[in-house]
């Protein structure tokens, strides 16, 4: 079973090791990749402040400087601890232990924004782009459909997928094969930041229970949620859970 997770705008600074973006996931992606890095990097060199907040998704000054470096050169770490948002606080996947980062290190696939498709322990360096936000010309949730999302039918094609991403990321890649989703809600109505955070518990106590199936992970017990509905449309079965607590 594999697990599809969204990344987050928020991220941890720093690394120690140098960036080859010829490591990342899917090999033959890798010129593809270096064509929208190189985009990236010429924009953030030449481009006006307008131009970067735009692109950055925040205004002040000093913040957009910040970001403005050729990430090329900047160290990586674990794309699992660089993100920084609610799923991943909620994750904790530096406070696993060994047997659990390593599921997560082999069955999570991020969605990066600038990077595509990439597994939770390939190594990426700091950056800021504004989910939905072009570079240059260039669509990435377009630009990495048309070129990756092949790649993953073939990647996924003997394996049982749990989607816990946000909808944006199915303009990355939305699975042909049969595939699970979640929904969370509370008092009758759908949540949105509770989400974020069950998705990252979810995903927790699947690698702590070293979960390699759908059905297997029906049976797992999640505290705090119930399962209110399953629903199952065309290719996609999505589980409701109520929130109790």
């Amino acid at each position: 079973m594999k697990i599809l997770l969204a990344p987050s705008e928020t991220k941890k600074s720093g690394g120690v090791q140098p960036f080859n973006p010829n490591r990342l996931l899917f090999d033959t992606l890798a010129p593809h990749r270096i064509k929208l890095l190189h985009t990236y990097i010429n924009i953030l060199q030449q481009s006006n402040m307008q131009v970067l907040s735009k692109m950055f998704g925040i205004k002040k000054e000093t913040d957009i400087l910040k970001h403005k470096k050729d990430i090329i050169h900047e160290l990586t770490m674990k794309a699992i601890e660089r993100y920084t948002g609610v799923a991943f606080d909620y994750l904790g996947y530096i406070d696993l232990d060994t047997s659990a980062q390593t599921y997560i290190d082999n069955n999570v696939i991020l969605f990066s924004n600038l990077f595509g498709p990439i597994k939770a322990d390939d190594l990426i360096p700091e950056y800021k782009l504004k989910q939905g936000e072009q570079v240059g010309d260039i669509k990435p949730e377009k630009f990495y459909n048309e070129h990756a999302a092949h790649l993953m039918e073939e990647h996924l094609q003997d394996e049982e997928i749990l989607d816990l991403r946000a909808g944006f990321y199915n303009k990355f890649y939305k699975p042909k094969k049969p595939y699970m989703t979640l929904k969370f809600i509370k008092d009758g109505k759908v949540v949105s930041h509770w989400a974020k955070a069950y998705r990252g518990i979810v995903l927790r106590e699947i690698a702590k229970a070293g979960i390699t199936t759908i059905e297997a992970f029906m049976k797992l017990p999640i505290e705090g949620l119930s399962i209110h509905e399953i629903q199952t449309t065309k290719n996609r079965t999505e589980i409701i859970y109520t929130i109790d607590i």
